[in-house]
């Protein structure tokens, strides 16, 4: 627990320095696994985000229902599989290299990094 002075006012504010994953903060099962999915709906947000398409054409170039753009659009990416949101990154014209390596200690079991 870290202890920082509140501006202006005096006051102690205690809070807990995260880990870098809120889903192991919150002590839930298979956080590196959430953590992955959390990263890759927001990187295919962020394409669909900047171009600027209609909710219609995205599920057209998505192969998806519109309702499902919706979801995925507000943020709600629990609602398709990892595999799934890599098939959309397919559809959106990004290359997905996947990188096996030996783990160690005090890192994820899984990262996600994009390219520019």
């Amino acid at each position: 627990m870290i202890c920082i002075n509140a501006l202006k006012k005096g006051k102690s504010i205690k809070f807990d320095e995260g880990s870098g994953n809120v889903f192991a903060d919150l002590g839930l099962k298979d956080a590196d696994q959430l953590l992955a999915r959390a990263q890759i709906g927001y990187h295919v947000f962020k394409i669909l985000q900047d171009g600027k398409l209609k909710q219609r054409e995205i599920a057209a170039i998505l192969g998806i229902a519109q309702p499902d753009v919706s979801h995925l659009m507000n943020g709600h990416f629990s609602r398709f599989t990892t595999d799934k949101l890599l098939d959309f990154l397919k559809r959106l014209n990004r290359k997905v290299t996947i990188e096996v390596s030996r783990h160690h200690k005090g890192e994820p079991y899984q990262q996600v990094t994009f390219a520019p």
